[in-house]
């Protein structure tokens, strides 16, 4: 398998980890200082996972909160040594709140480093198209 192709598979489990809400995937993919400028740090640089465990603590909601499911589109993958930039565009497939299925879209950078461990996720930029 290429460092691409690895690469591009962890940065779907991520996202699966995402849209089940399964915290110690997503822990385990990332680093414990790992930084971001998303959405919802209000155009803040935001550090560490306590500011994402947050939304996963969040409860589901009545019945159950709905599935969604991410895909990956236009993917590129820049290794840097030991570390690497994947980007792409994540569609996000999921029901609103009449239940109705509707498909989002956010440009995504993801930052990998690799270390004796493997690949840690240490940093992302996530803006909606």
């Amino acid at each position: 398998m290429s460092v691409e192709t690895e690469l591009l598979d962890l940065s779907r489990r991520l996202l699966t980890s995402i849209d089940a809400g399964d915290w110690a995937t997503y822990e385990s993919l990332c680093c414990p200082s790992i930084t971001c400028f998303e959405p919802e740090a209000l155009g803040h640089l935001a550090e560490g996972l306590p500011f994402h465990k947050f939304y996963f603590d969040l409860p589901a909601g009545p019945p159950v909160k709905p599935g969604k499911q991410s895909s990956i589109a236009s993917p590129h993958v820049r290794v840097l040594g030991e570390t690497a930039v994947v980007s792409y565009v994540r569609l996000v497939q999921k029901l609103d709140a009449a239940g109705a299925p509707v498909s989002v879209a956010a440009m995504e950078t993801r930052v990998w480093q690799k270390s004796a461990a493997g690949w840690k996720h240490v940093h992302f930029h996530r803006t909606p198209c």
